[in-house]
């Protein structure tokens, strides 16, 4: 099928988009304002070209990012994907519901579809709003019927035809009296998930279900592994890792056996791989863009760009996520408008929850009014930067085994597993490399953040995990 995307010259080639300029011009903001939120799927915050990374090229991205504002501290929720969804449409955390697994088992489903009512589709369509949405969909108990959560649905495709269709919409899209919201899940660059499980079970159902795409960028290497990124310095298993980690690991034994089977050049491949998907995804995603620069939409529509979650990208010889590292939680988080005062903006100075925060900073922008009882708060007046306002100065994190305290520089984890449950890491002087537990200069900051951090999951009402006093 031939979409009219493809009439566009030049959209197919992976390297040349644009988003308008870059004039400091102020623009009012439009009385509809359309907003497309574009979300890719397991994509680390250093996964771009415009954080420094040199090993891969995101023209797409840098672009969103030299028009409009990147947020550097900016986290999800819980790093797997379907707790990571269940955020970033409802505004609230999984284990509100008691989510803590990647399933509903034991949960009521009348208590799943409840907290979908206020989902993101459904309070912009009473908003006003028309609201679709395309792409991967992984949210508990509605399977692909993405009408619950207040969607027409656009594709269920997470590819290529997802970016073609998105195009097509943009160009079709006559003048309406309502302002629409687009909600474009990408599926890359997931596929590295099944480098690892290929390698380490063979003929295995998941092995035999690889997508093209991953040989497809392995075939771009060859056979010499000279071209690929170097190990993270912080390669090797931390020093005193949570016993989680090993529980884990146990669970999905083909990451255990990487783990200790993959040699150097096993993991530079892996990470080749993985800048080559992310490239794929900019691709995709940069056909979006320069389609909304060309249909004449981009003057009165808002962009929003993250990822559900990271991937541990070889650190501590680890692949894929759930796991509380920074590669697995650090995701990126940009917002370009046309009427922005300042272009270009990076902030490295506030924690953003991209679950928490991206429904309440939505719906100020649009003039909608929220959900009650949302635990985040909107973003725009940081990007306003005219407004004196507290910024909370940590934010939490979950997983299936454990929770986070984080406050930029310091990360307080306190888990439910075995005997080491208890984690502070300090990010200004060390990667993650060493669980500082029981280094005695650091005791009044790890019982600080201790005490917080229980704190706030008494006031979400969720069990305690055992030996708190870690």
């Amino acid at each position: 099928m031939l979409h009219s995307y493809q009439l566009i010259q030049g959209l197919l080639l992976p390297f040349l988009f644009g988003v308008g300029s870059c004039s400091d011009k102020i623009i009012k903001a439009p009385e509809h304002l359309n907003i497309i939120v574009i979300m890719t799927d397991k994509q680390s915050a250093s996964m771009m070209s415009c954080t420094g990374n040199r090993w891969l090229k995101t023209p797409a991205m840098d672009n969103i990012a030299l028009n409009g504002i990147r947020f550097t501290g900016a986290y999800a929720t819980n790093p797997v994907s379907a707790f990571s969804s269940i955020s970033l449409q409802t505004g609230r955390y999984p284990s509100e519901i008691g989510m803590r697994e990647n399933s509903c088992v034991g949960i009521a489903k009348d208590k799943v579809i409840g907290l979908y009512t206020n989902a993101m589709g459904n309070v912009f369509r009473k908003g006003g709003y028309q609201t679709y949405y395309g792409g991967k969909v992984h949210m508990p108990v509605i399977g692909s019927d993405v009408s619950i959560l207040g969607y027409d649905l656009l594709t269920l495709d997470e590819r290529d035809s997802l970016a073609a269709i998105c195009a097509d919409f943009l160009l079709n899209r006559k003048e309406e009296n309502k302002p629409f919201l687009l909600f474009a899940y990408f599926i890359n660059p997931h596929d590295i998930c099944y480098d690892a499980i290929r390698w380490a079970t063979p003929g295995g159902d998941l092995a035999n279900a690889t997508p093209p795409e991953l040989d497809e960028a392995l075939k771009l290497l060859g056979i010499s592994s000279s071209f690929c990124p170097p190990l993270p310095d912080n390669h090797q298993p931390m020093a005193g890792e949570l016993s989680s980690v090993d529980s884990l690991l146990k669970l999905r034994i083909f990451r255990q056996n990487v783990r200790a089977k993959w040699t150097e050049k096993d993991w530079r491949m892996y990470r080749w791989a993985y800048m080559r998907l992310t490239e794929r995804v900019v691709a995709q995603i940069g056909i979006v863009m320069e389609v909304l620069s060309k249909s004449g939409l981009s003057e009165n529509t808002m962009v929003l760009f993250t990822s559900d979650h990271g991937d541990l990208d070889d650190s501590h010889k680890l692949e894929h996520k759930t796991i509380l590292y920074e590669e697995a939680t650090n995701v990126p988080f940009i917002i370009l408008y046309p009427w922005m005062k300042k272009k270009g903006i990076v902030d490295n100075e506030h924690l953003i929850s991209n679950g928490l925060c991206l429904m309440p900073t939505l719906c100020e922008v649009a003039g909608i009014e929220a959900s009650s009882g949302l635990a985040g708060s909107s973003v725009l007046s940081l990007i306003e930067q005219n407004r004196n306002t507290a910024w909370t100065k940590n934010i939490f994190l979950e997983t299936e085994t454990g929770y986070i305290i984080h406050t930029g520089r310091f990360k307080y984890e306190l888990d439910d597993i075995g005997k080491i449950k208890g984690m502070p890491v300090d990010l200004k002087n060390d990667g993650e490399t060493e669980n500082l537990i029981n280094r005695v200069e650091y005791k009044p900051v790890i019982d600080s953040l201790r005490y917080e951090l229980i704190n706030h999951l008494k006031g979400e009402g969720v069990r305690i995990p055992a030996l708190a006093s870690q």
